[in-house]
């Protein structure tokens, strides 16, 4: 079974209120009559698989997936005014528990949450899980700057414990989104940096450490971490702020964290399999995005210089596990 864990979807009632109302997001169509969703430091270029089910399983099957795990992209709902994005995270949620319905086969899906409110943020965790039929949710890197080990956040990752279901961590805007403004830096590196920056203030900081049974994914192949894996020991070693909070090398943590395979490049997959294990990768498209590419991202697993057993667990398996098929 082939199962892509990272893509991307936006469920139509979620869509439909931000064309009603410009927030932190707006939407408009450009010259050419596309629709465009325009957010801090980048935006997005919405297509026919991004909102049409049907129109993304022709790719799918065209390309052997059998199964995709949706979740919204940015610019997510966490930055608008807190009614607001309240409201955006319910009917993203309902929208993707509809597909689910049709599609059963197909689909599933991660959550949306409000993190600008925590406490109701862990609330509607629970009941996009119970009630929804979701199978974990995103976080998206920072919440309006603020670093995803805040205190204020421990509701939500004590809620997904209790469920034992995952949280996906994906990028957004960058803390230091200024700098790369031009030649669109912020998906290209922004995003990248920004998830490994979160992933290593929550190890850092010591949740992970106080909340083992935590199941963290870490969107395109982790970010920057698996490669910087030394200099982020050495740095735990020389540094004595670096062990404040914790009692084994970062990396006793970072090998916990799941990571999807977006990376476009098979000696960097190859690196971060040696790092992780076969366990720890599942397969990613970031599909239907202008820079994703389903059939290569599927054909990089299968080019792996691994076992069949091993790609199988990548492709597929793991998923599986994880998300409690």
């Amino acid at each position: 079974m082939i199962i892509d864990f990272h893509n991307h979807f936006y469920p139509e009632t979620y869509l439909n209120e931000l064309k009603r109302r410009k927030g932190y997001a707006s939407v408009e169509r450009d010259q050419q009559g596309r629709l465009l969703i325009h957010y801090a430091g980048d935006y997005n270029i919405v297509v026919g698989p991004h909102v049409d089910p049907e129109d993304r399983l022709k790719a799918m099957d065209r390309y052997g997936v059998d199964m995709q795990v949706l979740t919204l992209t940015t610019p997510g709902v966490e930055r608008e005014e807190p009614k607001r994005g309240i409201r955006l995270a319910e009917l993203a949620n309902d929208g993707f528990s509809q597909i689910i319905d049709k599609y059963p086969d197909r689909f599933t899906a991660l959550a949306t949450l409000p993190l600008q409110e925590p406490n109701t943020a862990a609330a509607e965790l629970d009941r996009a899980v119970r009630e929804c039929g979701l199978r974990g949710a995103t976080l998206f890197s920072n919440v309006n700057g603020e670093p995803l080990d805040s205190e204020r956040f421990l509701p939500v990752y004590e809620r997904a414990v209790k469920l034992d279901v995952p949280l996906f961590i994906h990028p957004t805007s960058p803390i230091n989104q200024a700098a790369m403004d031009d030649y669109r830096l912020v998906p290209i590196l922004g995003f990248g940096v920004d998830t490994t920056l979160a992933v290593l203030r929550l190890v850092f900081s010591g949740i992970m450490e106080r909340m083992p049974r935590l199941k963290l994914v870490a969107s395109h192949l982790g970010g920057v971490f698996p490669y910087l894996r030394g200099r982020i020991d050495v740095g735990f070693r020389a540094y004595p702020e670096c062990r404040t909070n914790i009692s084994e090398l970062p990396t006793h943590y970072l090998r916990q964290i799941w990571m999807d395979s977006i990376c476009y490049d098979l000696n960097v997959l190859m690196s971060a399999y040696r790092f992780s294990g076969p366990e720890k990768i599942m397969l990613g498209s970031d599909f239907p995005h202008q820079i994703s590419d389903l059939e290569k991202a599927v054909q990089r697993i299968r080019e792996l210089d691994i076992s069949e057993d091993e790609k199988q667990k990548i492709l597929g398996g793991n998923a599986v596990k994880l998300l409690k098929l």
